[in-house]
């Protein structure tokens, strides 16, 4: 989930590779609007991730310890938001993609420990200037394959020198084993040119299991160690409810 830097002579340069004759006639009539508005997204992930950092920086001064592992940031690439608003069979249209695209905008949070996501997501959303549009736990109700994450839709403001623009970032939150396990399977299941059999993705489910005992047990380990500081903030990080 490196970043992902959009500028003028990127843009020019990935109309140059592209084959299809559409995408890049559209791309040279919507540049100057697509790098504003990838611009504005780039914005909204700096935010997002400024006030993580900050409350990462707090826990330390007052716990001697960090929530989180590493924060990752990216923006999607113009062919794939092509290829999504085609199969949601919607137009090629910057407007389109700012009002129906949630996940252009992209940040990565690694945890510590699994109470950490849902303490830094209580965090989060008792910011007066988040709001939450979506919350999907893949923690408490995995996928079938066994995948593991918080995913949030936040809208956050960046203030323009025009004035303030409403932006929305997808943030995921995971631990160290669920992010080592989902990156290692995102290289199996889709390398090119191997065929993934259904004993395979057995396998995986087997580790991504493996993998939620071991955070169970470094959870159980973390509140033998070190102090519940969540508490101080009158915070219930076991579960957040979305009415």
């Amino acid at each position: 989930m490196d970043e992902h830097k959009w500028n003028e002579s990127e843009i020019k340069q990935k109309m140059q590779t592209l084959v299809d004759k559409e995408s890049i006639q559209w791309m040279q009539e919507r540049s100057q609007k697509i790098i504003t508005l990838m611009s504005y997204y780039k914005c909204a992930m700096m935010e997002v991730e400024t006030k993580l950092n900050v409350l990462n920086e707090e826990f330390s001064l007052q716990y001697d310890r960090n929530p989180i592992s590493s924060i990752k940031t990216r923006l999607k690439s113009f062919q794939s938001i092509r290829n999504k608003l085609e199969h949601q069979n919607l137009p090629l249209d910057v407007g389109t993609m700012e009002r129906n695209l949630n996940d252009i905008a992209g940040v990565r949070v690694i945890c510590s420990f699994r109470e950490d996501i849902y303490l830094l997501t209580e965090c989060l959303l008792q910011q007066d200037d988040i709001t939450l549009l979506e919350i999907k736990d893949y923690i408490a109700n995995p996928k079938p394959n066994g995948y593991r994450s918080l995913h949030l839709i936040l809208e956050i403001p960046i203030f323009l020198q025009a004035g303030k623009r409403n932006m929305k970032v997808e943030v995921q939150l995971r631990t160290i084993a669920m992010d080592c396990w989902a990156s290692l399977e995102h290289q199996l299941r889709y390398k090119k040119d191997t065929e993934f059999t259904e004993e395979m993705a057995e396998e995986l489910l087997e580790c991504a299991k493996i993998s939620e005992e071991l955070d169970i047990r470094m959870d159980h380990l973390r509140r033998q160690v070190i102090p519940k500081y969540h508490d101080d903030y009158g915070l219930v990080t076991e579960r957040i409810i979305v009415k």
